[in-house]
């Protein structure tokens, strides 16, 4: 009984173990990805839907996980500055422009991304702060 006792005890401690380690990289992402679907509540929702299927033909969806790929630098200058000029997202044309959300934070900006980038089918990781300051000073 004791040596069942004492194999169970250490299988369930190489259990909590492995169960409750997390990289530290992942838990950053997941905070950022919980931060971010809270401004996209927020600031996004509304013309890009609870799903990121957007508005029609009036607002671009936000399911084109190649479009987000191919356009991963000029997303920030999106949000931060909107879009005033036709946007090509899945072969649709999108005509109707985007507000500028300036009060955003470079961090702010990086939580959204992680989260419409993660979410909607999207599986394309990380965005840190510095990666969308970066991307900031390239804007045009």
């Amino acid at each position: 009984m004791r040596r069942y006792f004492t194999g169970t005890l250490f299988l369930l401690s190489i259990g909590l173990i492995v169960f409750s380690c997390q990289d530290a990289a992942q838990v950053k992402q997941d905070v950022y990805y919980v931060n971010g679907r809270d401004l996209y509540i927020k600031h996004c929702q509304n013309c890009h839907g609870s799903n990121g299927e957007g508005l029609g033909t009036l607002t671009p969806p936000l399911t084109d996980t190649i479009f987000l790929k191919q356009n991963r630098q000029k997303l920030a200058c999106f949000i931060k500055n909107g879009i005033k000029e036709p946007i090509t997202v899945g072969g649709q044309v999108y005509e109707g422009t985007m507000p500028d959300f300036a009060v955003l934070h470079p961090i702010d900006i990086a939580q959204l991304l992680v989260y419409i980038s993660n979410s909607f089918g999207n599986k394309q990781g990380m965005y840190t702060q510095e990666e969308v300051e970066a991307a900031l000073k390239k804007c045009k």
